[in-house]
């Protein structure tokens, strides 16, 4: 069993390839707080610096997804599902501008859910 930690909405997944549309290849930051809240941030490919301390959770619509890992540690027991509704993105978010906006569902994983990822750490 292989269990994503990040999906997207039918919706997100159209409103990404909007985005991929006007401005290329696109990638995304979980925001961990301070001006844009706590939202999906959408950058260009290569717009926003990924450090040691940032985890790829997977991909959604063919795009990189990171969270810090401080945050992982409080969201790395739910599955982050990604959606889009109507609002203003974060400032410095692709989104912004579109008078559409992504904000992250979440779900916790079930008990072999939880099993299977462990097993799959502990294959690397």
């Amino acid at each position: 069993m292989t269990v994503d930690r990040v999906t997207a909405t039918e919706e997100a997944l159209a409103f990404i390839r909007t985005l991929e549309d006007k401005h290329g290849p696109l990638m995304f930051h979980q925001s961990g707080g301070c001006c844009d809240g706590s939202s999906p941030m959408c950058f260009a490919e290569g717009e926003f610096r990924i450090g040691d301390s940032d985890v790829y959770l997977g991909d959604i619509g063919g795009m990189p997804f990171y969270m810090s890992q401080d945050q992982y540690e409080y969201w790395k027991h739910t599955q982050l599902i990604i959606d889009v509704v109507d609002g203003r993105g974060g400032m410095f978010s692709l989104d912004g501008p579109e008078g559409r906006r992504f904000l992250t569902r979440s779900r916790m994983y079930s008990q072999d859910e939880q099993e299977a990822m462990k097993k799959e750490e502990t294959a690397y």
